[in-house]
């Protein structure tokens, strides 16, 4: 057998390093903006979840109380109709969740989320 001297060895040319690390980059560029626009929907979606689950404890504590369309809502008598007993009145953004008067309008998601998360295919329904 044959010993193979120093110069003999085998490794990566400089090129080829370089072309790996292009191809690395390449993906990276093409997988980032995908990423960012997955989580932009995740938030989006658990937004209009958790608005959802306040109209609806809303809705439940206006008709336990009699409330009529234009009565003020009292989140602290509405937040015992959440799992939690509490009702989260910023959105996942920082944002104020908008929170009027009972009625159809009674529950809103504030144009600053909205904005934040346009273009990327949240439907906001009713909020």
């Amino acid at each position: 057998m044959r010993r193979r001297s120093l110069c003999e060895r085998q490794a990566f040319t400089l090129v080829e390093i370089m072309i790996v690390c292009a191809i690395i980059g390449l993906l990276a560029a093409l997988a980032i903006p995908s990423f960012i626009k997955n989580r932009k929907q995740s938030q989006g979606r658990r937004i209009v979840n958790d608005a959802r689950q306040i109209d609806a404890a809303i809705n439940a504590w206006a008709m336990e109380v009699n409330a009529s369309d234009g009565s003020a809502v009292d989140l602290a008598g509405a937040a015992k109709y959440t799992k939690s007993g509490s009702i989260n009145t910023t959105d996942l953004l920082g944002n104020l969740y908008l929170i009027g008067i009972v009625g159809d309008t009674q529950m809103a998601v504030s144009a600053t989320t909205k904005s934040a998360l346009n273009g990327v295919g949240i439907d906001w329904g009713a909020y």
